[in-house]
């Protein structure tokens, strides 16, 4: 999903080519799951008419200041992007809209046009962004709610290594909150960890004072790179595992290094083991774990051989699993919102791939789903007069019925 480079990436655009032209037309789509709050004619009119004034960001959300309230504001949520016509911009690839689709695309959920003729639109293929019309941005949540922006609002090192002495949570998961640190995501995490050679369960408060500097150190120098790049992650360095962390288990490898992935709050992680391992008493944790899941498969094994049905293994075919959809929307939520809004076990530490990112996810998600039911039980061939079959052929042999014969009472 768009993380802070991505986001910002789209406010450099609008405050380059936009900021200070008026807003002369405007079109809101009729989509009541994005459009959040406000009916869209109204968002409309109160665009059309005022003039950019500036475009402004916090984590992953984006919002532009007119030259009077209210303003729109951008939670971009999976796929969420901003197009400029005639200007080029680094595109997500989940986000990505093909350039011969009809102009402003299909996706678009806000489209605007400016006084010099300008026009840009907010698309969003899948449809967990929102767009709101705020008087105040910044003083009401998802906004109010986000901790220090990650690139405006660095924490300094000493707060930075306090903070996370007093943290119990996986460092994986203290990163992804929001509350905590606005703007990194999962592949960011990811990134940040493998660079500073951290294990993604390390426990935060157990993280030596040299690994949370080397922490601090390398979320400045990825988020300032991917920045420097425009997002275009085809210009991230070759030694990221960026490159990598979307391949199939066995065969993700970074520098000759194999990547493995375990599931981390409830987001798939890639990190290396043998650089990232984990230290102290987390690391006798995992032992004490590993044993155990060693010994009860050991009795699963002679269970089965003694002619009993085995238990179904966790992470099996009939494990529950969190889709990549719900996944990748918890990141836009502080952790208290995430732990309320949790259903079902935690997914086990597996082999799956980071992100199960797949082109061909870019479905329209406007299509109805199908309707779900309870299969009936089938009547028999006869129907009742007046309801045609759905195969013309079967209709014929479903007509001839044979009457079935009574059975012939015995003599006495």
């Amino acid at each position: 999903m768009p993380e802070l480079p991505e986001v910002e990436a789209a406010r450099l655009a609008l405050e380059e080519h936009c900021v200070g032209k008026r807003i002369v037309r405007c079109s809101a789509a009729e989509d009541t799951k994005v459009i959040d709050g406000v009916a869209p004619s109204r968002l409309e009119a109160a665009l059309v008419g005022r003039t950019i004034a500036a475009a402004r960001r916090k984590g992953k959300n984006l919002w532009l200041v007119l030259d009077s309230p209210p303003s729109p504001s951008f939670q971009f949520g999976m796929a969420g992007a901003i197009y400029i016509k005639g200007v080029e911009l680094s595109k997500y690839k989940r986000s990505a809209v093909s350039p011969t689709e009809e102009w402003p695309s299909k996706y678009s959920k806000l489209f605007v046009e400016l006084d010099d003729g300008l026009e840009f639109s907010f698309t969003d293929k899948r449809r967990f962004a929102k767009i709101r019309l705020l008087d105040n941005p910044e003083a009401v949540p998802p906004i109010s709610e986000l901790g220090p922006d990650a690139l405006c609002e660095p924490m300094q090192l000493d707060d930075f290594v306090q903070s996370f002495g007093r943290k119990n949570a996986p460092i994986k998961s203290l990163l992804l909150d929001q509350s905590f640190m606005s703007g990194i995501g999962n592949w960011m995490a990811d990134e940040v960890l493998y660079q500073a050679r951290i294990h993604p369960m390390q426990t935060s408060s157990k993280i030596s004072k040299e690994k949370c500097k080397a922490l601090h150190r390398c979320i400045k120098e990825v988020i300032e790179k991917s920045v420097e790049v425009g997002a275009d992650s085809n210009e991230f360095p070759e030694n990221w595992i960026f490159h990598s962390r979307e391949k199939k288990p066995g065969k993700a490898f970074v520098d000759g290094k194999k990547i493995d992935f375990v599931t981390v709050g409830g987001r798939t992680s890639a990190y290396v083991p043998e650089l990232q391992i984990l230290d102290g008493a987390d690391a006798a944790a995992a032992n004490r774990s590993k044993k155990g899941r060693d010994k009860a498969e050991e009795n699963v094994g002679k269970t089965s051989k003694k002619g009993q049905k085995a238990a179904p293994k966790e992470g099996g075919k009939t494990a529950q699993k969190t889709s990549v959809d719900e996944e990748e929307e918890e990141d836009d939520k502080p952790a208290k919102q995430r732990a309320k809004g949790a259903k079902g076990p935690p997914k086990k530490a597996g082999n799956t791939r980071a992100d199960d990112h797949e082109e061909g996810g870019d479905e329209d998600e406007e299509a109805k789903p199908a309707k779900r039911g309870r299969k009936r039980p089938a009547k028999g061939p006869s129907k009742k007069e007046g309801c045609p079959s759905d195969n013309e052929d079967s209709l014929g042999k479903e007509e001839t019925v044979v009457a079935a014969k009574r059975p012939q009472r015995k003599k006495r």
